[in-house]
């Protein structure tokens, strides 16, 4: 038997996934929508619309766009930007590294378009998992997600994340907003009690159909065998938003994006919808349910409140008004594809019941590998964040994968093709451009340029170049296509490198007179390619941007105020005197160690050559595991 709900109302017998033939249901529920008298006087915000416009709390979002990339939003709009609230039954991981890197490269270019950004990422801190994992550790629950918590920040921090809200949900603001959208989804109808008994996850914390699980009853994900559990649960009415989801899928095709991610959903909600359990008796580890303080709320009802609740202001009493006036709802969701169906299903029609919108876009990418082959600690094979930002910087590892994995699909590690396509692109393409001209700048012009970016390419096909390749990687950013944005601003990097190598200025300058002045003029637009990949790489290395313009004689405050605009040919003016040329990217140096007449395996290494370039601040350790 997959599964039993004993229950009377027969619209609630629909499945998530098509029940098996085995599957029962037993006519025996109690109701508990009167528990609280007069709850909607009880709730801060408007009552929530009926059932039946359902379908129009999705059309308050900005239309789709015609190619099937980012939806456009109104400038007044906020761009609220969310990773998944990520789990903390153990430290950070690649995968998490990896959502979050991505997430953080389109908040950073929506700001330089001059959007007001909310950039959401936190932790989920309730549930089974959580206080398992605090007993093995000898600590408590609430000291465990501390340590966790924090080794998140830290990592961020490391890996120039710039969000704007994180969000635990241990925290008490969090708590207030999920017991009164609870309340709001009870007085809709759509919470009642009933006994359920069937195979439960625990790894996934969610009860699984037997035709999801492998042999022996094992989850497909975490290749355990299920435990047989009979619960008393309180349950949402999910089958009841069945055919408002699939208009939700049918009319806003951008609402699941990748679009083949779309066809999952839509299959799923086709085969029917079933009721899930959104509390749990057997968990004393998360937030009470209001109605009865004997079990706690199921985390995915808890943990996906925190996109709401991180809007709450400090200063304000948190209420599900005050957050969702701060901007709801999401621009989007960005969320690894094992939890898409949380994300697509589960959450919009929690939403519908409260009476709040949709948001606008859930991408669900896909996950990561190392040298072809999946991760796991009992493989041995686990990729450390903290260990590659330790190793190669930030800006590698942003860079890497962010240029190597397309958003959406799968991608794979190595760290020979890591280091090759670091060191062929940041330190070759780019920063050896940009070193070499800085050098010929200073031995022939005092490290001054002599005329205007937009006057020194008058004659140059370079310019009309660099421009379209701007746009185009422009169009890339907004829809979502982080590695062809890329590829487009490398090849502006190629472009700038052949223009260096057809003029030979380092050859005009010997010649003087007019060549000189001319080859004079060449540095400036070499310069000026280099600022804008400056510009245009901002979302993806920050840091090494940062780099770029200090160089370029710029100050840290015109950094950070520079916009997608300062793309445009003309940044660099006559008279501008540039820095002291110091490798912006040190190459990453593969060398073999000899051991008792031995070879063995081979080390990566920071060039020697490159000691000027100041070293890094010392970056504080993370235990980091899959």
């Amino acid at each position: 038997m997959s599964g039993r709900v004993i229950f009377c109302n027969p619209q609630n017998s629909l499945w998530l996934f098509s029940p098996s033939s085995s599957s029962s249901i037993k006519s025996k529920t109690t109701y508990i929508k009167n528990v609280f008298l007069n709850r909607r006087n009880l709730l801060s915000i408007s009552p929530k619309p009926s059932s039946s416009s359902s379908s129009a709390l999705f059309c308050c979002c900005s239309s789709s766009s015609s190619d099937g990339g980012a939806q456009s939003i109104s400038p007044a709009d906020p761009f609220i930007l969310t990773t998944p609230l990520y789990y903390v039954n153990a430290p950070p991981h690649m995968g998490s590294a990896y959502t979050t890197i991505a997430a953080d490269a389109i908040a950073r270019f929506q700001r330089l378009l001059g959007k007001k950004v909310i950039f959401i990422t936190g932790t989920d801190e309730h549930g089974e998992k959580i206080a398992t994992a605090a007993a093995a550790s000898g600590s408590t629950p609430i000291e465990h997600c501390n340590n966790i918590s924090q080794a998140y920040k830290l990592l961020w921090k490391d890996l120039d994340i710039a969000h704007d809200k994180f969000i635990r949900t241990t925290d008490s603001s969090h708590e207030e907003i999920v017991k009164e959208f609870y309340a709001r989804v009870l007085d809709s109808g759509d919470i009642y009690r009933a006994d359920y008994e069937g195979l439960y996850c625990v790894g996934c914390e969610e009860y699984k159909d037997e035709k999801e699980l492998l042999e022996n009853n094992c989850c497909p994900m975490h290749l355990k065998p299920c435990e047989a559990r009979k619960e008393d649960n309180y349950f949402f009415a999910l089958s009841k938003y069945q055919k408002s989801l699939e208009e939700v899928l049918a009319h806003n095709p951008d609402f699941v994006q990748p679009s083949y991610r779309l066809n999952e959903v839509q299959s799923w909600v086709k085969s029917g919808l079933r009721d899930f359990s959104i509390s749990r008796a057997s968990v004393d580890w998360g937030i009470p349910v209001p109605t009865d303080e004997k079990q706690t709320i199921y985390i995915w009802f808890d943990a996906l409140l925190g996109y709401v609740s991180a809007l709450s202001q400090e200063e304000e009493k948190p209420t599900l008004q005050h957050a969702i006036s701060s901007g709801w709802p999401a621009s989007l969701h960005l969320i690894g594809k094992d939890i898409l169906r949380f994300h697509a299903v589960y959450w919009p029609a929690m939403l519908m019941s409260a009476g709040l919108s949709l948001p606008k876009m859930v991408f669900g990418h896909g996950f990561l590998s190392k040298d072809g082959m999946k991760m796991g600690k009992s493989l041995g094979n686990t990729l450390e964040p903290k260990d590659l930002v330790l190793r190669f910087g930030s800006d590698a590892v942003r860079y890497f994968f962010l240029r190597e994995v397309e958003l959406g699909n799968d991608g794979d590690y190595s760290e020979e093709r890591f280091i090759n396509i670091v060191n062929a692109h940041l330190a070759n393409t780019i920063g050896n451009l940009l070193n070499r001209t800085l050098g010929l700048l200073k031995k022939n012009c005092n490290s001054t340029l002599i005329v205007d970016s937009i006057i020194a390419a008058e004659e140059s096909a370079l310019k009309d170049t660099v421009e379209k390749l701007v746009e185009t990687a422009k169009d890339h950013y907004e829809n979502l296509s982080l590695s062809l944005a890329c590829e487009a601003i490398l090849e502006i990097g190629t472009a700038g490198n052949l223009y260096m190598d057809e003029r030979a200025p380092w050859s005009l300058f010997k010649k003087g007179g007019d060549a000189s002045e001319a080859a004079a003029k060449d540095l400036v637009v070499i310069l000026e390619v280099v600022r804008i990949i400056g510009v245009a790489l901002v979302p993806v290395t920050p840091s090494l941007s940062s780099r770029i313009y200090s160089q370029l004689g710029f100050s840290n405050d015109q950094f950070e105020d520079i916009t997608w605009s300062e793309t445009r040919w003309g940044g660099l003016k006559g008279g501008q005197v540039m820095a002291q040329a110091i490798p912006i990217f040190a190459r990453i140096e593969i060398i073999r160690e000899e051991e008792n007449g031995g070879e063995t395996p081979k080390k990566a290494v920071k060039d020697k050559k490159q000691k000027q370039k100041p070293k890094p601040k010392p970056q504080v350790a993370i235990e980091a595991q899959s």
